[in-house]
Parts: C-alpha cells; sequence; structure tokens
C-alpha cells in the first residue's frame, strides 16, 4: 500500500507495560520486514503534542499504532499530523479509519462481543464458567480510507482493496 516503505514511526508512553510490549513485537516485525522501527516516546498528553509538532515527515515513511491507551485517548491528533505531513497512519482500530486514519488491521471486537454474550449466556442458563471452553476470536479486520489515501497522495491497489472488510469512500 506505500511503496518504497522504509521507516515507519511510532509513539508511546515507556511507563505503559503494554505499549512496551507492542513495542517489542513491533521491532521484531520490523526487522522482520527489512523495515526500520522510529520510537518516539511520551509520557504525557503534552510531550505526546509536542513530538507531534515537532516531527519531520523527512524522519518516516508511515506510521504505526501500537497499544497505548493514552496515544489511543490522543488518537485524532495522530491522525490530524499523518494528513498534515501526507504520511500514512496504520491505526490500531477501524473507528479510527473513520476519522481519517490510513488504514486498521484489528480484532472483530464485534465478534468478541457475541463469543462473551454467549458465555454470559450460559452462565446464565446455570453453566459453571469452569466447565466452559475457552474461545478465541480469530477474524481480524482490514479497514482502509480511500479520502485519506487520496489526500496523502496514495493509490490503493484493487488487490489491495477487495481485501478490505470496510472502504471508507
Amino acid at each position: 500500500m506505500v511503496p518504497n516503505l522504509r521507516r515507519v514511526v511510532t509513539f508511546y508512553n515507556p511507563n505503559n507495560r503494554s505499549a512496551i510490549a507492542a513495542s517489542n513485537e513491533a521491532r521484531t516485525a520490523a526487522r522482520q520486514l527489512g523495515l526500520e522501527l522510529i520510537e518516539r516516546h511520551a509520557s504525557s498528553i503534552t510531550e505526546l503534542d509536542n513530538a507531534l509538532q515537532l516531527f519531520n515527515s523527512n524522519e518516516a515513511d508511515a506510521y504505526l499504532g501500537i497499544s497505548d491507551a493514552m496515544v489511543d485517548s490522543h488518537i485524532q491528533a495522530v491522525i490530524d499530523m499523518g494528513k498534515t505531513k501526507r504520511l500514512p497512519t496504520m491505526v490500531t482500530e477501524p473507528s479510527e479509519v473513520a476519522k481519517g486514519g490510513f488504514a486498521a488491521y484489528s480484532a472483530d471486537f464485534t465478534e468478541a462481543g457475541r463469543v462473551s454474550a454467549r458465555y454470559v449466556r450460559q452462565i446464565l442458563a446455570g453453566a459453571n464458567p469452569a466447565d466452559l471452553a475457552v474461545e478465541q476470536v480469530n477474524k481480524l479486520l482490514f479497514a482502509i480510507n480511500l479520502r485519506t489515501a487520496k489526500d496523502i497522495g496514495l493509490t490503493i491497489p484493487e488487490s489491495i482493496l477487495i481485501r478490505a472488510d470496510r472502504v471508507i469512500e
């Protein structure tokens, strides 16, 4: 989707264990794909805002969102920075693609809700929770925003668009 992708930037709180774990996974994946992961730390919204304002579009070819509640709570600022700097933003949830993020590949939270509802129904019907099999949601959703792609100068091949679960035009 992003020709000549070489460097990917991510912002996260270095005090957040979940974000540290996610950045470790992103670093490993980047190495396997031959990409450079540029990590920017921000311990507060103020620091994040400053990092976004100071970010130079020559530093990276795309943004990768990782699991960080602080950054996610301020995702619109990240999306806006991406649009301003013509930087594709791979966000963590399809709802963020609807807000202007470039794309997301994430868990299907609707399906996770259905699985949870089945557990609740069985327990309310008298099932012992210890007797219930553990279920895992295996479906991932791919969402892409064509308006954002156009705004940042990217053309998405049809071969990718047909794989998307949700396309925003």
